[in-house]
């Protein structure tokens, strides 16, 4: 039976590295993970990500800078046998899972 395990991530970054560890390392198909706003809103995250950091210093007057409007969440249809594993992987990347 399966089951979709969800997480909320402050960062786009981390959302995607939790789904890269997931589909790498347990073997999850990527079309089993949806990434998309946590809300209604555009949005990248709610802190940049270490990505957007030069020089110690958060990026600034760059075009395009992502929308910081709410969380990024990550969901994973998953088999019974897999949920601890995606789990951990998602709280790895400093998911907060949904209840």
């Amino acid at each position: 039976m399966s089951k979709t395990i969800s997480a909320q991530f402050k960062s786009r970054r981390d959302a995607e590295m939790a789904v890269e560890h997931i589909v790498q390392e347990h073997g999850v198909d990527r079309t089993a993970v949806e990434v998309g706003a946590a809300s209604g809103e555009n949005t990248a995250g709610t802190e940049a990500a270490r990505a957007d950091i030069e020089d110690r210093h958060p990026k600034t007057g760059t075009d395009g800078e992502p929308a910081l409007a709410g969380k990024v969440e990550v969901s994973v249809r998953v088999d019974d046998a897999s949920v601890e594993a995606v789990v951990s992987s998602l709280k790895t990347y400093h998911g907060e899972i949904a209840s």
